[in-house]
């Protein structure tokens, strides 16, 4: 009995001290901000509206929560506070479109996991309930000018619906945006590498045979809802409805040349839209792309080539040849499959000044990760430019966003101002204080 009690207090002390190293990585303490109370301008700043233009010396109007006027004056609502911009630029809050952020905490610790569901079929698996507001990595995120976050599930084939958050709030409900945005897929898991050739098209072949079955039941399903005829509810085969049917677009992730004319042939065919994402080997299907108007969201960009052949600047100058052939992007960070993944969220700007620096036009840059975000997730009514009527989610910066030593000094996520602390933060503070 002696031993059975210290074993059971070893275990509990054990469990205890685990939450206790575990809970500061796993729930950040910044209070969402409270709703907007009175009309705030921000007067005399640079604002870079998102979609390829700048306003010198402008003003930007915002009321309970939404854009009211934006040029080079506004007029004065009674109790406005007004907010001195000179030296500042205006950008609309950045959207990284497409992260596991609040999916994944620590890759090496399982408990903090939860970007995959079980199976590879898994179209009603909705990103948005599973979220963590109190992730650790958004209020990092947001110290790096980054307000919305377009969040997808991970896993093989069918990974599930995906939704638009916006990085402030008590609740997945509060900062949800939008939800479905639409049906991710992992087409890289459909064209198999390497192996005997024989054996891959057989597997090729199944998992299309597997998906065209699982389209057909989907639409007898709907015809038979429609009808009005006596079915059981089955949510997979439901939740494949609005993509069968064109209302919502499939982001098919493929990096390769082989993955990527694979996803186009199936979808345009079968006449479900689609968006390119990850898109290394984009270049090499351009008149595909152009053909359909696929739209693509580049990946990290801050990578190297896919083939020993490649020029070491193939992926930082491809958003500038996708923009000269005619394609439409955008730009997000480390998406969902690579090691650093959302933890690396802070880095979007970065990535999109990346591509500057190979000759995508400055504020092209910053409409990919903006305006062209917002467009490509059907959000564009809502958010990614300054513009009258749209939400007044939108970053202060004491620089050229895109530059790595510019700092976010405010933020507003629909007029509610956004604590900017965060852990690195705290640490760097902390660290100061050594002898």
């Amino acid at each position: 009995m002696s031993d059975s009690r210290n074993l059971s207090a070893a275990v509990l002390a054990f469990v205890f001290g685990a939450c206790t190293v575990l809970s500061p990585a796993m729930a950040h303490d910044m209070v969402p901000g409270a709703p907007q109370s009175k009309p705030i301008v921000i007067r005399n700043a640079t604002l870079h509206l998102g979609n390829g233009s700048i306003v010198e010396n402008g003003s930007i109007l915002f009321e309970d929560g939404v854009i009211s006027e934006v040029g080079a004056s506004v007029r004065l609502p009674d109790s406005t506070e007004v907010i001195e911009g000179a030296g500042k630029h205006v950008y609309p809050g950045l959207i990284d479109a497409y992260t596991d952020l609040g999916l994944r905490e620590i890759t090496a610790v399982d408990v903090t996991l939860d970007n995959v569901e079980r199976g590879e079929l898994n179209p009603n698996v909705r990103s948005w309930v599973a979220f963590n507001p109190d992730s650790e990595l958004i209020p990092v995120g947001r110290a790096g000018g980054v307000m919305l976050a377009h969040v997808v599930p991970g896993g093989r084939l069918l990974q599930g619906q995906s939704g638009v958050m916006q990085l402030d709030g008590w609740s997945y409900q509060d900062m949800l945006l939008e939800g479905p945005v639409g049906l991710c897929v992992n087409w890289e898991s459909v064209v198999p590498r390497g192996g005997d050739s024989k054996e891959k098209a057989k597997r090729y072949d199944e998992q299309i045979q597997e998906l065209d079955d699982l389209f057909e039941r989907a639409r007898r399903y709907g015809e038979a809802t429609q009808a009005e005829e006596s079915v059981a509810t089955d949510v997979r085969l439901e939740s494949l409805l609005p993509v069968i049917n064109g209302e919502r677009p499939v982001f098919v992730e493929a990096d390769r040349l082989g993955a990527i004319e694979s996803a186009i042939s199936f979808f345009t065919s079968r006449q479900i839209p689609m968006v390119l994402c990850g898109g290394a080997d984009a270049m090499h299907c351009v008149e595909h792309l152009t053909a359909h108007d696929i739209p693509v969201i580049l990946v990290a960009t801050y990578r190297l080539p896919r083939r020993r052949s490649d020029p070491v600047d193939a992926l930082y100058s491809l958003p500038s040849k996708l923009r000269e052939s005619g394609v439409r992007f955008a730009i997000a960070g480390e998406g969902s499959g690579y090691p650093g993944g959302a933890s690396n969220i802070r880095n979007l700007p970065y990535h999109a000044g990346v591509a500057v620096a190979h000759g995508l036009p400055r504020e092209e840059a910053v409409r990919a990760i903006t305006q062209s975000a917002a467009e490509i997730l059907g959000v564009a009514d809502r958010v990614g430019t300054l513009a009258a009527k749209r939400h007044a989610t939108l970053i202060v910066v004491d620089g050229d966003v895109l530059e790595s030593e510019t700092r976010v000094v405010d933020a507003y996520v629909q007029g509610r101002k956004v604590d900017l602390s965060n852990k690195h933060k705290q640490l760097y503070r902390k660290y100061e204080q050594l002898p």
